[in-house]
Formats: C-alpha cells, structure tokens, sequence
C-alpha cells in the first residue's frame, strides 16, 4: 500500500516511514548509501524542504518542527536522519542567493540539495561567475541530490581574497550534480548508510548568482527562521540525529533486556537491579539534555521572533545545549552498548549500530569538542569572532 503523506505534517510523515527505515538499516549499511527509493520517499513526505523559504513553496518549519522530524526519522535509522538533516539544511541557501536564481532552483518540489560547507574548494573571481574547482569529503546523501554546493575559498589577481577580519573570504558556490563527480570514498565505522564520499569538480563555472556566503551575506528572505543562526541550525540538525539515535538504542536495549537471560542466570537483564539502576540513569540522562535543548531552541526562536538580532550569547547558549546532546547521545549509546554484553556485538542488533553512528556524530565539526572552547571564550566574555557561532 502507498504511504500517505500529509501535506506539511513533516512529522507524522516521518513516523509514517519510521518502519521501513527501520527495517532497512541494514540494507542502507551494505550499499553505504540511502537507496533511491527511499529518497524519493522521504523527498515526497516533505522532509527536505523544512527549511526551504515559503517563498519557493517550502515548509520554512519553526526550528523545534524541523528538530522533532530529524529525531523521528532518525530514532528509526540514523543514517536516514543524517542525510534528512543535510538535505534539509543545505536547502538554506535559498534564503541567501539571489531570489530569481533561487526561484529556479529551489521551487521544485521534488528537489534534493547537498553539499558540503567547509572551504575545500577554490573559486577565482571571472567577472560574472568564478571558476570553480576542489574536492569535498562528507558529500552526504549526494547520490541522491539534484544540485550540489561547496564552499570555496575566493580569489582574485592571483591573491585569496580576505575578510575585514582577516579571515579567508569564503562562498558556497551552487553546482548542478552532473557537473560533480562522485567519488566512493565512504568505507567508515558509523553512518555507514549516509553515501558521504567526495564530491569532486574540476574548471566548471558557477555563476555569481549561485554563489553565497552564510558569514557575511544578508537573507533575502525576511522571516523568523533566517534570523536564527544559520550555523545554529546546522548544531540542531547534527544533534537532533544524535538525540533520535539515543532514543533507538534506549528502545533496543529494553527490547533485548526483557527478553535476554545472562548465561547461568534464570533473571533477564531487565530483572537484573544493576540493569534496572544504569537503564534509568541513561533515560534520564536523554530526558534531560533533550528538556534543556528544546528550552534553548525555544529561547532562540523567541528572539528569533522580535525585532533585533540574535546576541551572540544567544547563539552561543544553543550551540552548548547541542554539543551537550551530541555528547551525551554517545555516552549513552556506549553505556547501553555495554550493557548490553555479548549480545551487541553481532552485526544483527541495533546496540552495535547506534554505538557505531553516535560516535561517528560526534566528529562533525559543528558539535565537536572544539565547540566548547568557542562556547567558553563567549561565556567568559573575551573577544571571539562570532561569525561561526
């Protein structure tokens, strides 16, 4: 029977798909990739255009909505959640690029974007476009995407240009996908599923219109959720797979626990008290980092809402409550990986796989340790460039 989707219910719409994903992690890891299918599934449940501007008929979803989706998605399948995540937030760009360029990229439904932020590329300035050139690791998803971006490092004459603080002007440059090669680099421990290989152009030429940059442009697009941060809404996404990732691993270790004896023992593990008390401590624990992320979410979103800009210790109070998901995730994915015994290790339960995954959240540079240090310079209130936070 065909799924039916609602509208603009991304949510239900991910619950909808949630036993599918779920039954099909395995495949997703054997291909090291989110098959087609399911793809043009998730494209069709509205998922990858939570963020997309109304303005291009996207969802343009508060940010708590557009967290909740990630989570359910991901709570079946993190891999599933991941490359939600990437193509939700990198359909981003549309607020920032010039409208009518935008218009023709980002007003079909059935559109999938990816690509990859960080500067790996090398754009030089032609006059009304720049050639283009580089190659990105972590292409998440993009087997799947119809266009592609990647950030590039700009120059002109001969010289990286800069910006005002000296840091290296950087762009994302916006590329159809059959101008890229896609690279099968992705042979990793966690996220088996998400296909993030390379992605690799050589000389093609991006016009300037498709070209932006999240640090010092301006949104075109006027709402509430172009005011929030745009590198807080990529620290939501990241944490928000890790968040539905812990949850799977809770649900699998109270399926195995109820029914598992230890060797010699006539009690399951979910009789054992010790089980019992370290169970409960990991349940609270993603109770409680979830409470404080989605209080930060809705402290940001309120001053999303009004009149100025966000502070930058505003920001800054969200990126903390995300790397403290992040982090907790793993730690209780490890725990109940543990806990789990003998019984984890085999490639058939799920404890191994959200093990593998957690941990492979945590490197994304957005929730990473690092984010702690940007974090702790604001709380102590010395000079800190903010235009990452």
């Amino acid at each position: 029977m065909a799924d039916t989707f609602q509208p603009t219910d991304t949510l239900a719409n991910a619950r909808t798909l949630a036993p599918e994903l779920a039954t099909r992690a395995a495949e997703m890891e054997e291909v090291r990739r989110l098959p087609a299918d399911l793809a043009a599934k998730l494209a069709k449940a509205g998922v990858f255009r939570m963020i997309t501007p109304k303005s291009f008929g996207g969802l343009e979803l508060a940010p708590h909505d557009f967290v909740e989706t990630v989570e359910a998605v991901a709570t079946a399948n993190a891999s599933a959640g991941w490359c939600v995540m990437i193509g939700a937030t990198t359909a981003m760009n549309a607020a920032y690029m010039d409208p009518a360029t935008a218009g023709e990229i980002y007003s079909d439904p059935g559109i999938i974007t990816g690509g990859v932020f960080a500067p790996m590329g090398k754009a030089v300035d032609e006059g009304d476009h720049y050639r283009v050139s580089g190659r990105w690791q972590w292409g998440s998803g993009s087997a799947n995407c119809t266009w592609l971006c990647g950030g590039c490092t700009i120059w002109e004459n001969g010289e990286m240009k800069r910006l005002p603080s000296g840091a290296p002007d950087a762009r994302m440059m916006v590329f159809p996908a059959s101008d890229a090669t896609l690279l099968d680099t992705w042979h990793v421990m966690g996220l088996k599923g998400t296909g993030s290989g390379d992605i690799e152009v050589k000389d093609i030429r991006v016009p300037k219109g498709r070209s932006v940059s999240l640090v010092s442009d301006q949104p075109h697009e006027k709402g509430p959720l172009f005011k929030f941060p745009a590198f807080g809404l990529l620290s939501l996404g990241v944490c928000a797979v890790a968040l539905g990732n812990a949850r799977g691993s809770l649900d699998a270790f109270a399926a195995l626990a109820t029914a598992k004896k230890s060797q010699g023992s006539s009690k399951t593990l979910a009789e054992r008290q010790t089980m019992q008390a370290e169970f409960a401590r990991c349940e609270a624990a993603w109770r409680a980092a979830r409470a404080y992320l989605f209080d930060e979410i809705e402290k940001t979103w309120s001053v999303a809402e009004g009149e100025g800009a966000i502070p930058m210790e505003r920001r800054a109070a969200l990126r903390m409550a995300c790397t403290h998901m992040t982090r907790t995730g793993a730690d209780i994915c490890r725990t109940l990986y543990d806990l789990g015994g003998g019984a984890a290790l085999f490639e058939a339960s799920d404890l191994q796989r959200r093990f593998r995954d957690a941990h492979a959240i945590t490197q994304h540079i957005v929730t990473a340790p690092s984010t702690w240090e940007l974090t702790g310079r604001i709380l102590f209130g010395l000079p800190t460039d903010g235009g990452m936070v």
